[in-house]
């Protein structure tokens, strides 16, 4: 795009019909994303997919498409924090994306959680500042019922330690998490956070969920996140990289449920997935 002149400064797109900032266009993307922050964790999703291929690199933003048995699947990395997750919803939206999963590592607060399991979100609270631009500190951040429930039978599916419940999500790694920051600052307003999170049956701090679940509900869209606990902040253990490939596994199985129990919602001429439907989808994988 460089030296290219967009449509308008208000709505950055190419004479293509590319988004700015992702470099995408209609037609490029699955309705299904999934949204690891690194960008290096983009092909680690992707070598589980039969089929897979790069469909733009721009910035922290790397996005695959391909197929995961047979579901036509995207991947996008958002980069660190609630601002750089906030424009790839945004864009990802404009281009056909309707159904996001994030895939990001977490930090537990409480020693049940071991390091390298998994914590499924319900809802987030609202520690960052990202979604507060969007609507009044009241609005919930709260994750889609169906996203939740197919990340549930995956990891179920797939053998793997998972806890669920509530997320706290902040747009600081250090203070705003109750680190302290460089020669050991740490306001007063901070301390004393986690053991708070604690208290109200919080599970995890991380950075993005609160952000993509905001704007999905404001948008109609679905969204749902999976996190592997690298770190404990009870226990004090940080081990880089556990579980995260667990949570790769589940949220490609996930999107694989989400569209057989989207192909069951179009064909029952049903506007939403209810029990009913989840039994009837049981019985035909029984039979299979």
């Amino acid at each position: 795009m460089s030296g290219e002149r967009l449509t308008s400064a208000s709505q950055p797109i190419s004479s293509e019909g590319r988004v700015y900032h992702l470099n995408l266009k209609k037609g490029d993307v699955s309705r299904y994303v999934l949204l690891p922050g690194d960008p290096e964790r983009v092909p680690r999703i992707a070598k589980y997919w039969e089929k897979s291929w790069k469909v733009a690199e721009h910035r922290e933003y790397v996005t695959y498409s391909g197929y995961y048995k047979g579901v036509f699947v995207s991947s996008t990395s958002t980069g660190i924090g609630g601002p750089a997750t906030a424009i790839a919803i945004e864009e990802l939206a404009r281009v056909g994306a309707d159904t996001f999963i994030r895939v990001g590592t977490t930090g537990a607060l409480t020693k049940s959680v071991k390091v390298g399991d998994l914590i499924i979100s319900t809802g987030a609270v609202r520690l960052d500042g990202t979604s507060k631009h969007y609507v009044i500190p009241e609005y919930p951040a709260v994750a889609s019922f169906d996203v939740v429930m197919a990340l549930i039978e995956a990891a179920e599916e797939l053998g793997v330690r998972y806890h669920v419940g509530l997320t706290a999500s902040s747009d600081s790694f250090y203070v705003g998490q109750e680190r302290p920051g460089y020669r050991g600052y740490l306001p007063p307003f901070q301390r004393g956070l986690i053991e708070f999170l604690r208290s109200v049956n919080v599970l995890n701090f991380e950075m993005e969920a609160a952000t993509i679940f905001t704007l999905s509900n404001i948008y109609g869209l679905r969204s749902g996140a999976v996190c592997a606990a690298i770190a404990n902040r009870e226990t004090e253990e940080f081990i880089v990289d556990a579980g995260v490939e667990d949570a790769i596994k589940v949220a490609n199985e996930a999107v694989k449920i989400l569209s057989e129990w989207d192909d069951l919602v179009s064909k029952s001429g049903r506007k939403i997935l209810t029990p009913s439907l989840i039994g009837e989808w049981f019985g035909g994988r029984k039979k299979r």
